[in-house]
């Protein structure tokens, strides 16, 4: 492990892992002379010159002098923007400026009815009538909905494979519009397999493949992903056979400066040949001749440039290259060394891909109906990744690397980001800087990551995804953990924050709205009537009967065409709301008022407070089944059935309590059943107005819940 950060002074040989930086696994030279020009640096991690705190060597050896420690490197850069914290996010924003609207409405009201019946009442009474109607406009049980909403939603999304750790992540899992991601693993398969094996001139050939397989078969060393994936296809196409003619006599096994691998055996033929595969500069620079069906040519400049051009074709199609070339020597030759690896035969090529994953494409193409925006922020370079953003359907007419991000100002790189969906070679801190510029222009972005590189984006984004089988400090830093690294499965958990969005949206706007239109109608009537039209005490009882009643909102059934699009609240959309519907039920609160008063000549105050508590019972609980739908409720819209089992029960205890000896303890008294047809009549009306005042609003604003 390199304890620093250091600056190369003396190395021989040197190759890094830096996948704790990049999250891409291949081995990067250090010298002492960079082969880089600045201008053309795509990434901090490609200084050739520097190795860096964290990352460790692979082979080789080298010396350096110590040019940063500690937090002063760049890897405790990175950890810097981890232990800072998460910053708040947009459902903890909203969550704080419905507390910040309903305190400012105390802070009037209170004063306002005080001093609207302090003429007419005692003060204490005044007062007492006062902090009533503030706490009325308060959604009393917003916490335990909130927290029901929340913790049935997580029930819900672990049957998904999808866990929850914070519960507040799920709000903005529902509310995501754009979702960035890594490419290795998510959109692919995280395992390399061979997808091409051609001649010199680009065509399928499987004495290619042969040659590759029998070096690969026979090789001893370490064996790693592309060997595995050799021996894998030629195993599907039976050349194990072949293993049993071809008797190993030596082999030069894989160094970094050489790049390649030779393997040397006697054929069935009695012929000793060597097999070498390796890079395509190297294979090509120990190559005389090629061999194009069976028939052996000198390698001249036409051909090499044509090989050199296969190379980068295969390379711009996403595929990793490895050149195979071979001889045949000397059979009283027994050691065999790098010297012997000159003079040989270039036979092919073998491509190696990463493969997307077979439900990238759906998922993708899901996501993007939902109105989830993919983005691909990556370590690997251009060619590749182009190559399977292609695959899976993400527009890639526009790449972006980290160095252009580099030379940008936010205001520059947000334009890059609306019409850039592919950004590569990223250091950590670009990836977070690109989740920062998307969130501070008002989307709720979401980050899937699962390696230390990716902690940073995943502790600045609304959202942090990761999976169970992550580094831990990726899964500490994420708020949702997927059991299943598949889009499919994040589809899935988002359209779960969806419903539970909905459902925890009808509480805040019902209890807002309702609320708001009573204490309306209340204040209004204050001011007119001798008496007080409710006590303090028939208040709050009222409020929290209704508030029972919509406890059982977090089970309620959602409309599909709610949760086709991401859902983020706003504090103008609730704005909108409470005084559009509100002043709508208080219409006809004033409506029972008026004919209680003028119509039926009721003058006795507890008369008069009864009937109005019990309406405001059964106007409230039936009025919920309007709100809680854009649609037409029992017709088009079926609630759940404990929603509609909970609104019975309570509409019921609201009519008979005046009838018991608890409605005579506060103040309440039996009525004439005239009373309580006047009730539904005018619940009826108010219905079909609700209804018809819905279709208005979605009408102006586009929206309803």
């Amino acid at each position: 492990m390199i304890p620093a950060d250091l600056r190369i002074i003396d190395a021989k040989d040197l190759y890094v892992g830096q996948s704790a930086l990049t999250g891409e696994s291949d081995a990067v030279k250090k010298q002492v002379d960079s082969s880089i020009v600045v201008e053309d640096l795509t990434s901090i991690s490609d200084l050739d010159t520097i190795c860096f705190m964290g990352t460790n060597v692979i082979s080789g050896m080298a010396k350096g002098v110590v040019v940063k420690t500690g937090d002063s490197t760049y890897l405790g850069k990175i950890a810097h923007t981890i232990s800072s914290g998460k910053p708040k996010t947009a459902f903890q924003k909203d969550i704080e400026s419905i507390s910040k609207l309903l305190i400012r409405f105390m802070i009037i009201l209170i004063p306002i009815v005080f001093i609207l019946n302090a003429w007419k009442h005692s003060v204490v009474t005044a007062f007492t009538f006062a902090v009533a109607i503030a706490i009325t406009i308060t959604p009393l049980l917003l916490p335990v909905i909130l927290s029901s909403c929340l913790s049935k939603g997580a029930v819900k999304m672990s049957k998904k494979k999808t866990i929850v750790k914070k519960l507040d992540a799920i709000q903005n899992f529902g509310a995501m519009n754009v979702l960035c991601t890594d490419k290795t693993g998510t959109l692919t398969e995280d395992k390399i397999i061979l997808e091409k094996y051609l001649d010199i001139k680009g065509n399928q050939d499987i004495s290619v493949l042969k040659s590759a397989f029998l070096n690969a078969n026979f090789q001893t060393g370490l064996i790693g992903n592309i060997d595995q994936a050799v021996i894998k296809r030629g195993l599907e196409y039976n050349l194990a056979e072949e293993t049993k003619s071809f008797k190993k006599i030596d082999e030069i096994p894989f160094d970094f400066s050489r790049r390649c691998l030779s393997v040397i055996g006697k054929t069935g033929e009695g012929q000793v040949k060597m097999i070498t595969k390796g890079a395509v500069e190297e294979i090509l620079a120990m190559c005389q001749t090629v061999s194009y069906k069976n028939q052996v040519s000198p390698i001249t400049k036409e051909i090499k440039e044509n090989v050199q051009r296969i190379s980068k074709k295969m390379n711009s199609d996403g595929l990793r290259v490895i050149a195979v070339c071979e001889k045949i020597v000397s059979s009283d030759i027994t050691e065999f060394d790098v010297s012997f690896e000159k003079n040989m035969t270039l036979v092919g090529f073998i491509g190696f891909l990463d493969p997307p994953k077979e439900s990238a494409k759906e998922s993708v193409k899901l996501l993007n109906k939902s109105g989830i925006r993919v983005i691909v922020l990556t370590g690997d370079n251009a060619e590749v990744t182009k190559c399977i953003c292609d695959r899976v359907g993400i527009q890639s007419k526009n790449i972006a690397t980290g160095s252009e991000l580099d030379r940008l100002q936010d205001a520059a790189v947000l334009r890059l980001l609306k019409k850039t969906n592919i950004f590569v070679k990223l250091s950590p801190i670009q990836k977070a800087r690109i989740i920062r510029i998307l969130k501070e222009s008002g989307n709720v972005v979401g980050y899937m990551g699962d390696g230390i590189n990716d902690s940073p984006s995943l502790t600045n984004s609304d959202v942090g995804i990761s999976v169970d089988t992550a580094v831990d400090i990726a899964k500490e830093s994420a708020d949702i953990i997927l059991l299943e690294k598949d889009l499919r499965v994040l589809l899935d958990g988002a359209t779960e924050g969806r419903k539970t969005f909905v459902n925890l949206m009808k509480y805040i706007k019902l209890a807002t709205s309702f609320n708001f239109g009573e204490v309306l109608s209340v204040i209004l009537t204050s001011a007119f009537l001798p008496f007080l039209p409710e006590t303090p005490i028939q208040l709050l009882v009222e409020g929290l009967l209704y508030d029972f009643g919509q406890m059982t909102l977090p089970l309620d059934n959602v409309d599909e065409e709610m949760i086709k699009k991401p859902k983020k609240f706003t504090i103008k959309s609730l704005k909108h709301f409470m005084l559009y519907m509100g002043p709508v039920s208080s219409i006809f609160d004033l409506v029972v008022f008026a004919s209680i008063w003028f119509i039926f000549g009721v003058r006795e105050a507890a008369m008069f407070q009864t009937i109005w508590f019990m309406y405001s019972i059964v106007s409230n609980l039936i009025g919920m089944h309007i709100i809680r739908t854009a649609k037409i409720p029992f017709f088009q819209s079926n609630a759940h059935k404990l929603v509609y089992l909970s609104s019975f029960v309570l509409i019921l205890v609201g009519l008979i309590v005046p009838f018991t000896p608890l409605g005579a303890l506060i103040g309440l008294v039996a009525v004439p059943f005239k009373y309580i047809g006047l009730i539904f009549f005018v619940t009826f009306i108010y219905c079909i107005i609700a209804l018809f005042a819905k279709k208005i609003y979605i009408k102006k604003f586009h929206e309803w819940i």
